[in-house]
């Protein structure tokens, strides 16, 4: 079965969690076009379903995540415009990420270079196996991480962002966890247990909160100071007027779980 039959990306629901996984590990999950409009719909599809309150990400196999875009699958046939046009739709797959309504959890199974590094870092939280690697290899073939450059500089320190994109290293997942850049560092077979572990510590949150508190984040970071205080002090507004924060006052002077409503 070629790669048009075969989904590019996977979707799979696991208790209170939408899985998707990039489903090429012959080419160590590289995400071309198809597989950038693919990951669009499915992460649009867990947007939809109420009983989703987290997002896993992650690559098939066991040697990849996503090494970045596929050079291979790169065609001008329709012209130079619409092909700058398919690569701006990785931009928006980026945007899709930010403005998700549930937390997005990045399973790193193996390397996450270029693209998948931008992806890895446009999650939420990351949870590694300690034989992962990140970096953007770029420049070795001649190319510079244009696009996600934007989200580089938000996770990562200037002179260390600067230095990736100038010499190509690859960081290991020690020394990215040392960075910030990973959650939870863990062997191989302990991947999926701590994964399960953080999904169900979101899952037992407030969904409305934690929407309304991963926006807030968000939309926030690029104001100024006084600009974000302002939009802050709002959303705390409209946040006190939900039921899920009268339901968890309750519930934590009647010394009882809550029972969110989403609302």
């Amino acid at each position: 079965m070629g790669d048009r039959e075969t989904p590019q990306v996977l979707y799979e629901i696991r208790g209170p969690a939408a899985w998707l996984t990039l489903n090429r590990p012959e080419r160590r999950n590289a995400l071309g076009p198809e597989g950038v409009e693919e990951l669009l719909g499915v992460l649009d599809r867990a947007a939809a379903d109420p009983a989703v309150r987290v997002v896993v990400l992650t690559g098939a196999g066991d040697r990849a995540f996503c090494a970045g875009g596929d050079l291979g699958g790169v065609s001008p046939a329709d012209g130079r415009v619409a092909e700058h046009e398919r690569r701006a739709r990785f931009a928006a797959l980026l945007t899709a990420m930010a403005d998700h309504p549930t937390p997005i959890v990045a399973r790193v199974n193996g390397v996450a270079l270029g693209g998948g590094f931008g992806l890895a870092l446009g999650c939420d939280l990351v949870v590694a196996s300690d034989a992962a690697q990140f970096g953007t290899p770029e420049v070795d073939v001649g190319l510079w991480p244009f696009i996600i450059t934007a989200i580089i500089q938000r996770n990562l320190p200037r002179k260390l962002a600067v230095e990736l994109m100038l010499t190509g290293r690859r960081l290991p997942a020690a020394e990215a966890e040392r960075w910030g850049l990973v959650n939870r560092l863990v062997p191989p077979d302990a991947l999926d247990g701590a994964v399960g572990e953080l999904v169900e510590t979101l899952a037992a949150k407030s969904p409305l909160v934690l929407r309304l508190g991963r926006q807030s984040f968000h939309r926030a970071q690029d104001m100024a100071f006084e600009d974000a205080l302002a939009y802050l002090g709002a959303m705390l507004t409209i946040t006190l007027e939900s039921e899920d924060v009268a339901e968890g006052v309750s519930a934590f002077l009647q010394e009882r779980p809550p029972e969110w409503k989403g609302r």
